[in-house]
């Protein structure tokens, strides 16, 4: 159910002072469902938007979704810090080098 099915079926009619909608009157309620029609369609074309770049993305081969967790050795990055490679190149990298940066 839609909102102004909510408000037709509770008998609450709205009244909007700067917007000129006044569902009490024929011309309001006209205006309301208009204007609800309209955001409807809006919806629908984002929506349509989001997918397409989705399957766009996909068909490209990049992943969807939250980035995976990374194990880290936290003994390996200390070991790094003490011979003083900076924590940007450090953490650039999604596994550590066995052998330093």
């Amino acid at each position: 159910m839609t909102l102004a099915g909510d408000f037709e079926a509770l008998g609450v009619d709205l009244v909007v002072l700067d917007q000129a909608i006044d569902t009490t009157t024929p011309s309001g309620r006209l205006l309301f469902h208009v204007l609800a029609a309209i955001a409807e369609f809006e919806r629908d074309l984002i929506r349509d938007r989001v997918v397409a770049g989705l399957r766009r993305a996909k068909a490209q081969g990049r992943r969807l979704g939250r980035p995976r967790r990374h194990h880290v050795d936290v003994d390996q990055a200390r070991a790094l810090v003490a011979e003083g490679v900076a924590l940007q190149a450090i953490t650039r990298h999604k596994t550590l080098p066995s052998e330093g940066l």
